[in-house]
C-alpha cells in the first residue's frame, strides 16, 4: 500500500506524467458527456422497456459506454474502429502487400495500415450504424421518422463514433496507455454503480451467504485473469561468437518469451460478434406479421444468452479462435528465419526449420491452455446466472479480461515513465 501511494505521489509531482495523466481524465470526461447526448426522435420509455428485456442489446450497451442505453450520439462507441482494426489484420495473411507494409515497411508502413484502418471504419459504421437504427425503428423506439431524418441519424452516429476514434488515438498520443482500452475500460467501469444500485434494491438478508461467496469467486476469477494474462513460457536462446575486426560479439544467452494468451481479448470479441449476428436478425423479424419470418425468427432467437446452445457455440468459437488469431499473428517461421540471421540459436536445436517446428510445437502446447481459459472466462457468466439467477458480466467475460488488461497496462506504463524520470 506503501508502494501505491509513492506512485501516486511520484505521478503527481511528475510535470510529464501529470500531464499525460490530466489529459486522459479529461479527455474520458469528454467521453461521457457525449455519451449523453441523445440523437433525435427517441421514445424513452420504450426504450428503457425494451433494453430491460433484451439481453442482447444490453451487452451491446455495455460496450459503447452506455451510450446505447439513451441512444447517444456515439451509440456505437469504437466497435467498428476495432472491427475494421481485427479485419485489417486479418487480411494481412492473405494480402502480401498489406503483409509488406505491416510488417517490413517499418513506422511508416504502420501508420499506413492505421489508416486504412481508419478509412474502413467510415463504411462499417454506416452498416452498423444503419442495421441498429432500423432495429430500433422497428421497435417503435424512433418514432416519426422521416426520410431526412433517418439519413442524419446515420451521419451523426458515424460522425460520432469517428469522432471517438480520434478523442481514442489522442489520448494513446498525448496521453498514457491506449486510448481505445480506455475508453472501452471507462464504458464498463461506469455501469457498475448501475450493477451495484440493483442489487442493493433487490438485497435480501437469505442471500448473504450466496453474496460472499459471490465476491470470493469474484477474487479468485480476478486473480487467475492476471496470472493467465502475465503467463509466459521462455525459451532459451543463445548468441554464437562473431569476431569483428579485433572485437567479439555475442556469446550471450537470453529467452524468447511465449504468451499463454497470446490472443488477448480478440477471440472473445470474434465469437461474440458472430453469435450476435442471429440474434440482430431474430430481434429484427420479431416484429414481423409474416407467419414465416416470425417462425425464422424464433430459430435464430435460440441463439440467445439463456441457452444451452448459446454457451456451446460460445466456448467453442472462442477456443477456435484463440487458434486461428495465434496462427494469424504469430508467425514462427519469421521468428526462426530472424534468429539465425542473429546468429542466435535454441540450444539443441538445428537453427531455421528445426527451430519453426519446435517453436510451433510449443506455441500450440500453451496455446490449449490459454484457449481453454479464454474459453472458461467466456461462459463464465453463463453459467453463474444460470445457477444463481445473478447476473455476472463484472465476473467474467470480454468485461474482465478488457478491464484487468488495461489496468496491468497502465501500471506497466506508469512504471516504465517514473523509471524514465528516475534516470
Amino acid at each position: 500500500m506503501k508502494n501505491f501511494w509513492n506512485k501516486i505521489k511520484l505521478i503527481w509531482t511528475d510535470t510529464v506524467l501529470r500531464k499525460r495523466v490530466l489529459f486522459v481524465l479529461f479527455s474520458l470526461v469528454i467521453f461521457r458527456l457525449l455519451s449523453s447526448i441523445p440523437i433525435p426522435g427517441i421514445d424513452t420509455l420504450e426504450l428503457s422497456r425494451f433494453l430491460t428485456n433484451n439481453q442482447f442489446f444490453g451487452i451491446l450497451n455495455i460496450f459503447s459506454g452506455g451510450g446505447l442505453s439513451n441512444l447517444s450520439i456515439i451509440m456505437l462507441g469504437v466497435g467498428p474502429y476495432i472491427t475494421s482494426s481485427i479485419i485489417m489484420q486479418l487480411l494481412t495473411i492473405m494480402i502480401p502487400a498489406l503483409k509488406r507494409i505491416y510488417h517490413e515497411e517499418g513506422e511508416a508502413g504502420r501508420k499506413r495500415f492505421t489508416q486504412y484502418s481508419r478509412l474502413l471504419t467510415i463504411p462499417l459504421a454506416a452498416i452498423q450504424g444503419f442495421s441498429l437504427l432500423a432495429i430500433l425503428e422497428s421497435q417503435k423506439i424512433l418514432v416519426n421518422l422521416t426520410v431526412f431524418d433517418r439519413v442524419t441519424n446515420i451521419i451523426i452516429v458515424i460522425a460520432g463514433s469517428m469522432l471517438l476514434m480520434w478523442i481514442g488515438e489522442l489520448m494513446s498520443e498525448f496521453g498514457i496507455g491506449n486510448g481505445v482500452s480506455l475508453i472501452i475500460f471507462a464504458g464498463i467501469i461506469s455501469q457498475l454503480p448501475t450493477e451495484i444500485s440493483q442489487l442493493i434494491f433487490t438485497f435480501d438478508v437469505s442471500q448473504i451467504p450466496l453474496f460472499l461467496l459471490f465476491i470470493v469467486a469474484g477474487a479468485l476469477v480476478v486473480a487467475g485473469v492476471v496470472v493467465v494474462t502475465e503467463a509466459e513460457r521462455p525459451i532459451p536462446v543463445t548468441y554464437a561468437k562473431r569476431v569483428r575486426g579485433a572485437k567479439m560479439y555475442g556469446g550471450g544467452s537470453t529467452y524468447l518469451p511465449l504468451r499463454v494468451n497470446q490472443a488477448g481479448v480478440i477471440p472473445i470479441i470474434f465469437a461474440l460478434s458472430l453469435l450476435m449476428f442471429p440474434q440482430m436478425i431474430g430481434t429484427f423479424l420479431a416484429s414481423s406479421s409474416n407467419s414465416v419470418l416470425l417462425s425464422i425468427s424464433k430459430v435464430l432467437m435460440t441463439f440467445s444468452q439463456t441457452s444451452v446452445v448459446y454457451a456451446v457455440l460460445y466456448f467453442i468459437l472462442v477456443f477456435l479462435f484463440t487458434y486461428f488469431y495465434t496462427a494469424v499473428t504469430f508467425d514462427p517461421e519469421a521468428l526462426a528465419t530472424n534468429l539465425q540471421k542473429n546468429g542466435a540459436f535454441i540450444p539443441g536445436i538445428r537453427p531455421g526449420v528445426s527451430t519453426s517446428l519446435y517453436i510451433s510445437k510449443v506455441l500450440s502446447r500453451i496455446t490449449l491452455l490459454g484457449a481453454t481459459f479464454l474459453g472458461f472466462i467466456a461462459v463464465l457468466p453463463l453459467i453463474v446466472r444460470s445457477l444463481t439467477g445473478i447476473s455476472a458480466i463484472a465476473l467474467g467475460g470480454t468485461a474482465l479480461l478488457i478491464v484487468v488488461s488495461v489496468v496491468l497496462d497502465l501500471i506497466k506504463k506508469v512504471d516504465a515513465q517514473i523509471s524514465m524520470r528516475e534516470y
